[in-house]
């Protein structure tokens, strides 16, 4: 049931009573004249009272309404004048037109009223505040105190003519800075730092020497301890655990980790160099969080070759030292191992393929028809993944095609990709990066992954390996994988051509055992040699074409010579193996004498190739990883997606002039 609406009519009480005594005195003139006329009368003056009263009480409101408005006006601009920020108005044309105490206390200015703001403050872009027509922020520093300006366009309406100001609010932050900056110079990094090669450092160095050179690394660190406020502790004869504040890490990192040279330089008779690797994890929510990116950073310290430092933050890396090449190690016990697990996980899988990088060369040909021969012997199928060949390989996979041994050896991606399985065994070869890998989609579909490289790691890595042969000392994969046969428990016999392609890619690493060889890599040679690899057939497996000469001899003449020992060139000739024929061509720079370093590019396919070579005392590795490359200390790479030839020339450039800056 609906409620009935109702009405209430609103009259003031004091209008009400008269009301009534004016009803009653005209109701009293009809019995008692002379008694009804006194009470209208009376009536009539009650209605001018009131109206009196009511005009003095609105004139009297007025009057308080008025003052109090003049009072908040006053109250306004006593509040604007003393408020605790700086203010200042400004005009169209960037004039001061009023400021409060506290602007004129921050500038220490007289006479401000008139004066342009850019006179006593540049770089303020007002012109874009008022296109913006919006509250816009900047920061901005003046006199030591840093300050965040508040822009405020206000619209004041005179006499029918619309007048635009800008009000700026000055709010100084200088002390929240400060604080901030303390807080974050206070923060606590992990550092772990492990002596390279240790056993074998003092094994170089005469019985009476060793204490001396424990004492000197000790005596390094512990004044690093001393100098950064810091605390160490070792933790094993080689390993060491150090927490010092993020300010004094950034001292470390403005002297490029200059601790790395004063290990370097202990000398006492030892004949292998005295090296660290430091881990160093940063900025992570947690001091747990810290010891686990100081963990990895150290990880990858190792896996490029030790002798450098790893700051590891949440989202980045940055590398310090790398100078020195990787220690060859005599011990061979870890192929063994190796060799041993690899026989065992391929055993237990499916199925194997195997594949190298893209644009794959004679190490990663080689070695992956070495694991090949291996899963063979384990009678295990196997495949390569490879969708098409280049001329660096082309004679090499020709002359397995025709090969009853190697029937059906290649599989394609889709084919790879549509038969793989969670238990088919991917083995991945001279490559840890998982977006250089021929078949990236292999990785994810199985959950058994090999990898075996030699280069020196990288921010990407394959992870969730089931294997790791990671070996940045070795001249190159085809010798860990003539490792891995020669000394596998089983008598695997591997086929002619098989040796020859192993050869083949040790060959082209060592630029025929001039680059990265130790002892190791002449014994894998002539294992490869007494099974019956014939150097003759590995030689012509790198012909070249006569083309390629012109290209090389026109790479030549444009070579330029920085600083009197780093040569630059390139080629605007495409070819399908350009790769190749730049990769020979900064092998044929080193020839000319003071060159240390030398960097030669090319182009394919809307893809500037980079080949970079040394002779060891200028890291090319690092350069590379800048481009998004890498490699070894002294044969490294990069390639360049969707840049012209001229502008990646530029930024080789740009990169070996920072390097020889920082060399200053």
């Amino acid at each position: 049931m609906r409620n009935k609406p109702t009405f209430k009519i609103n009259i003031p009480e004091a209008n009400l009573y008269i009301l009534i005594i004016g009803i009653a005195s005209m109701s009293l003139l009809f019995y008692n004249f002379y008694l009804g006329c006194l009470l209208f009368f009376i009536f009539l003056y009650l209605v001018y009272h009131n109206w009196k009263l009511t005009n003095i009480r609105k004139k009297e409101w007025t009057k308080y309404i008025q003052n109090l408005s003049l009072d908040i006006d006053e109250t306004t601009k006593k509040a604007i004048m003393n408020l605790p920020i700086p203010l200042c108005i400004l005009e169209f044309d960037g004039k001061i037109s009023w400021y409060n105490n506290k602007f004129h206390h921050m500038t220490e200015k007289e006479n401000l009223l008139g004066i342009n703001i850019d006179d006593i403050i540049k770089n303020l872009d007002l012109r874009k505040v008022l296109n913006e027509n919006k509250e816009m922020y900047t920061d901005i520093k003046y006199k030591d105190r840093e300050y965040t300006i508040v822009y405020n366009v206000i619209k004041n309406d005179q006499e029918n003519n619309a007048k635009y100001l800008m009000m700026l609010y000055w709010l100084d932050k200088t002390e929240y800075l400060d604080l901030e900056k303390r807080y974050n110079d206070e923060k606590n990094s992990m550092m772990l730092i492990q002596v390279d090669g240790y056993d074998d450092v003092l094994k170089s160095a005469p019985e009476e020497n060793r204490p001396l050179i424990n004492v000197e690394i000790e005596q390094i660190l512990t004044s690093l301890e001393v100098s950064s406020q810091g605390g160490i502790k070792r933790t094993s004869k080689d390993k060491f655990f150090f927490v010092m504040n993020k300010k004094e890490l950034k001292k470390l990192e403005s002297e490029k980790f200059s601790i790395l040279d004063k290990i370097r330089n202990i000398d006492y008779a030892n004949n292998l160099p005295v090296t660290i690797s430091m881990g160093i994890g940063i900025d992570g929510d947690t001091i747990n969080e810290n010891l686990k990116l100081a963990s990895g950073a150290l990880d990858l310290a190792l896996g490029r070759g030790g002798d450098q430092a790893v700051i590891k933050t949440k989202d980045k890396f940055v590398f310090y030292g790398g100078k020195s090449k990787a220690v060859e190690k005599t011990t061979k016990v870890k192929s063994r191992l190796i060799g041993h697990a690899l026989r065992e996980v391929i055993r237990e899988s499916d199925q194997v393929y195997i594949m190298g990088h893209k644009y794959p060369d004679m190490d990663a040909m080689g070695s992956a028809v070495g694991i090949y021969d291996i899963c063979k012997s384990c009678n295990k199928h196997a495949n390569i993944v490879l969708n098409s060949s280049n001329e660096s390989i082309d004679e090499f996979v020709k002359r397995m095609k025709t090969s009853d041994y190697y029937k059906n050896i290649f599989i394609d991606h889709e084919d790879a990709i549509k038969n793989c399985t969670k238990n088919t065994l991917i083995v991945v070869v001279d490559t840890h990066r998982p977006n250089f890998t021929e078949c990236q989609e292999l990785l994810s579909e199985s959950d058994k992954v090999v990898v075996i490289d030699h280069h020196r790691r990288g921010v990407e890595f394959i992870n969730d390996t089931v294997l790791l042969f990671h070996e940045i000392y070795v001249s190159s994969t085809c010798e860990m994988v003539t490792e891995l046969v020669q000394y596998m428990e089983n008598n695997i016999k591997i086929n002619k051509l098989t040796a020859e392609g192993l050869l083949a890619g040790i060959c082209l690493d060592t630029k025929n055992f001039a680059f990265k060889t130790g002892v190791r890599t002449f014994e894998a040679a002539s294992y490869l040699k007494k099974v019956g690899a014939d150097t003759i057939e590995v030689k012509k497996l790198f012909n070249s074409e006569i083309g390629d000469f012109v290209t090389k001899a026109e790479i030549i003449q444009s070579a330029k010579i920085i600083e009197e020992h780093i040569c630059l060139a390139y080629t605007s000739t495409e070819a399908d193996n350009i790769n190749i024929v730049i990769a020979q061509a900064a092998d044929e720079l080193l020839n000319v004498k003071k060159v240390e370093a030398s960097f030669v590019l090319g182009m394919k396919d809307n893809k500037v190739f980079i080949s970079a070579r040394s002779l060891g005392k200028i890291n090319v590795h690092v350069l590379m990883e800048k481009l998004g490359g890498g490699g070894h200390i002294d044969i490294a790479g990069a390639q360049l997606k969707d840049v012209s030839l001229q502008t990646a020339y530029t930024m080789v450039k740009e990169i070996i002039d920072t390097c020889l800056e920082e060399e200053e």
